[in-house]
């Protein structure tokens, strides 16, 4: 029949035995050549763990190259893989003045682990170093879709705001900051003087008195009430 397999004839048939005992053979030493996985992570968790050591005690001098130095031992392909690596040279890069470095090991950080504020709090170093204030803005929204009450980063976003004289935008994040903490400094100040800048000289007063609970001399919440007595714009 056509569609039936040749004959192999029994000496084909015992070549055939040869070749599948001899790739059994080649298998198990290829096995003894190359560990099991569970061995190579092993391996290289005591390399890691060995690395942070050396690099702990080197940023206790405050040698920071150093302290890099001794994570970069690990080899590039296992510092690009592991989200605390990448966590700690971003923070000893940062340290070490080089911010576009710090930020770039932040940033794979955050796509290792995209869930993790960590790395979100650890690239703002750098960003703001920078004054890279639209990245930070981004960075800060980002923080607040994981963590939307998080009142430090309502607090800086708000900040950001204020600074660009947007103060509509500013209020709806700092009002958050001062909900969280009712009785914070910068909450308090902030929100008074963004109240004032849009004319609620009402609401400002009250937070501006209330600075005064907090730091009864206190030369800001002082001006703003001086200038809402006088009728200053």
């Amino acid at each position: 029949m056509k569609n039936q397999p040749p004959n192999l004839g029994i000496q084909s048939t015992r070549i055939f035995r040869l070749f599948l005992l001899l790739g059994m053979l080649y298998s198990g030493f290829v096995f003894a050549q190359n560990p099991s996985p569970p061995k190579d992570r092993a391996t290289q968790d005591k390399a890691v763990r060995e690395a942070f050591a050396v690099s702990y005690k080197a940023e206790a001098g405050q040698d920071y190259r150093g302290a890099i130095q001794a994570m970069e031992t690990l080899g590039i392909e296992t510092v690009h893989a592991i989200y605390e690596v990448n966590l700690r040279m971003g923070w000893l890069s940062y340290k070490a003045g080089d911010n576009d470095r710090a930020a770039l090991y932040y940033r794979r950080a955050m796509v290792l682990a995209p869930q993790a504020t960590e790395p979100l709090w650890g690239i703002l170093m750098p960003y703001t170093a920078k004054e890279e204030w639209v990245k930070a803005e981004t960075i800060y929204k980002d923080l607040l879709r994981l963590d939307p009450k998080n009142g430090t980063a309502n607090y800086q976003l708000g900040l950001i705001y204020y600074y660009r004289q947007n103060y509509p935008e500013a209020l709806k994040y700092l009002e958050v900051s001062l909900k969280m903490s009712p009785f914070d400094y910068y909450s308090m100040l902030m929100n008074g003087w963004t109240r004032y800048f849009m004319g609620q000289k009402e609401e400002a007063k009250v937070l501006f008195e209330r600075v005064l609970r907090h730091t009864p001399q206190d030369a800001s919440a002082l001006e703003g009430l001086g200038l809402i007595q006088t009728g200053s714009k």
